[in-house]
């Protein structure tokens, strides 16, 4: 059994002013933190002889590969994104980083959304990937446009009924 994966499909480089505070936020974290914490229960879990038995020294050291992982992961990915701070030069049509109310033509729901970049998609918070099937139907568009959505469940019709940056 190998450990191939295959890569990861090529993602906007795009992030709000909020998701790089975020990202830079995650890697103080486990760098001042995390890391130290369990850089001191290796230590002592080290002091106490074997090693091979020792479940302190083994899943401190699994950690700290985890921390050391991901910190390298976030700092290479906050030197790939483009922070984009500036609001589009016409706000009345939906770009990076809007939110846009639509409602659905069928059921007259309304929903908010937020256009972010791959690495602050939150579905709690309605913050969807700009790469996203909803995302690519909505660039471009102005308040009133109607679009078509393909869903796994059929196809949604929706109405733009507000864009705010």
């Amino acid at each position: 059994m190998s450990r191939y994966r295959p890569p990861r499909p090529k993602s906007s480089p795009y992030i709000t002013p909020e998701g790089a505070a975020n990202i830079r936020s995650e890697i103080r974290q486990l760098w001042k933190v995390e890391r130290p914490e369990i850089t001191q229960v290796v230590h002592e879990a080290a002091k106490n002889g074997d090693r091979s038995e020792n479940g302190d020294y083994i899943y401190g050291k699994r950690r700290l590969r985890e921390i050391d992982s991901r910190v390298r992961f976030l700092t290479k990915r906050l030197e790939e994104v483009k922070i984009i701070e500036d609001k589009p030069r016409d706000p009345s049509k939906v770009f990076f980083s809007a939110w846009v109310t639509i409602m659905d033509q069928s059921d007259k729901t309304s929903e908010r959304y937020r256009l972010v970049g791959p690495d602050e998609i939150e579905a709690s918070k309605n913050l969807i990937s700009v790469d996203s099937p909803m995302s690519q139907a909505l660039l471009g568009k102005s308040i009133g446009e109607e679009i078509i959505v393909r869903t796994p469940s059929g196809e949604r019709h929706l109405k733009i009924t507000n864009i705010k940056y």
